[in-house]
C-alpha cells in the first residue's frame, strides 16, 4: 500500500502547458503516472502531445477537469502571484489531494489558500514549495524523481526537497512505501504529524524516515506525536547543525533564534521520543538499515 496516492490517483497539472508543467508532466508520464488532464482556461479545449504518443487534454476549470476525467489528484506549477487562486480553485472543485508545487509564494497568500482549504473540510494540501510525493511503482506527483528508488518497506516525510531525493537513493536497495515533500515554508498544508499518523496506519509500511531542519517546532511537535501515538521505529535527521544564529538557511522557515529551534535542539526532543536520529545523511540511512535489519 500506500499513503495519499497509489495505483488509483488520476493525475491532473493545473499549469500543465508551461515550460516547467510540460518538462514534469512528461517526466510524471514516463514514471507510470496516471496523468489525465491539464487546467488551462485560455487553451481550454486543445490537447497537448508527449512522448509515447500520449495525448493529454486541456480544459478551462479544475471542476471540469474533474467531471471529464474522474480526477482526484491536482499538481500545481502555477506562477506564485497565480497560485492562491488556482488552489482556490481546486479546493473550491473538492479536489481531494493538491500538490503545490510552486516557490516563492507570499506567506499571507498560503496563510490564506490553507485556512480556506481547512474550512471546506475536502482538500489535503501538500506543499507549496514542495517537491511532491511518490508511491514507487504506483504514482509519482510533483518532481521527485522517478528512478532513484523503487517500492519498499519504508515511508519517508522531509522538509527538503534535495534530502528526498539524497535519502531515497541511500535506501534504494529497500525501497519506499511513500516518500512525501513537505516543503520548508512557514506555513505548509501537510505535516510532520499528519505523514506520521498516515504511515503508522499504512500496514505496508514498516518504519518510518522523518526529515526535519532548523527552525519552528514542527520536529518537537512530531516527537512528542510519536511518544504518544507511533509504534513503528522511526529514523530522524535535522539539517543545519552548522548554521549560524539568526540566520535564514536555504528555507524561508529555517531560521534559529537563541536556543530555539536549532539541529541541537531537535535532535535532543527526537531521541527523547525513542527516535534514532542521525547526524548526517549517509548515517541515518545507516540506522534505518539496521532497523530493517531488525525486523526481517
Amino acid at each position: 500500500m500506500a499513503i495519499f496516492l497509489n495505483s488509483d490517483s488520476r493525475v491532473i497539472v493545473q499549469g500543465m502547458t508551461g515550460s516547467e508543467g510540460m518538462k514534469h508532466t512528461q517526466r510524471m508520464l514516463t514514471s507510470g503516472t496516471a496523468v489525465v488532464g491539464g487546467v488551462n482556461p485560455r487553451k481550454a479545449g486543445t490537447t497537448v502531445d508527449f512522448e509515447g504518443g500520449v495525448q493529454v487534454p486541456v480544459f478551462g476549470t479544475v471542476a471540469e477537469a474533474m467531471e471529464a476525467t474522474g480526477a482526484n489528484v491536482s499538481v500545481v506549477f502555477v506562477p506564485p502571484k497565480f497560485a492562491k487562486d488556482a488552489v482556490v480553485e481546486a479546493v473550491d472543485a473538492a479536489m481531494p489531494l493538491l500538490v503545490v508545487i510552486t516557490e516563492g509564494i507570499a506567506v499571507r497568500d498560503t496563510a490564506e489558500f490553507y485556512a480556506y482549504s481547512r474550512d471546506k473540510g475536502t482538500t489535503r494540501i501538500i506543499g507549496p514549495n514542495c517537491p511532491g510525493l511518490i508511491s514507487p511503482g504506483q504514482s509519482n506527483a510533483g518532481i521527485i524523481p522517478a528512478d532513484i528508488a523503487g517500492p519498499g518497506r519504508i515511508g519517508l516525510v522531509s522538509k527538503s526537497g534535495t534530502l528526498t531525493y539524497q535519502m531515497m537513493y541511500e535506501l534504494r536497495e529497500i525501497g519506499f512505501s511513500t516518500a512525501v515533500g513537505i516543503g520548508g515554508d512557514p506555513v505548509i498544508g501537510t505535516t510532520h504529524i499528519d505523514c506520521l499518523e498516515a504511515f503508522e496506519a499504512d500496514p505496508e509500511t514498516a518504519a518510518i524516515v522523518m526529515i526535519g531542519e532548523i527552525g519552528g517546532d514542527a520536529e518537537e511537535r512530531a516527537a512528542a506525536y510519536i511518544q504518544e501515538h507511533v509504534t513503528k521505529p522511526v529514523v530522524g535527521y535535522v539539517a543545519g547543525f552548522t548554521a549560524p544564529e539568526g540566520k535564514t538557511m536555504g528555507h524561508a522557515g529555517a531560521i534559529v533564534s537563541g536556543s530555539s529551534g536549532t539541529a541541537a535542539a531537535k535532535k535532543e526532543a527526537l531521541e527523547a521520543a525513542g527516535v534514532k536520529v542521525g547526524k548526517t545523511p549517509s548515517e541515518t540511512a545507516r540506522l534505518m538499515r539496521e532497523v530493517i535489519e531488525t525486523l526481517a
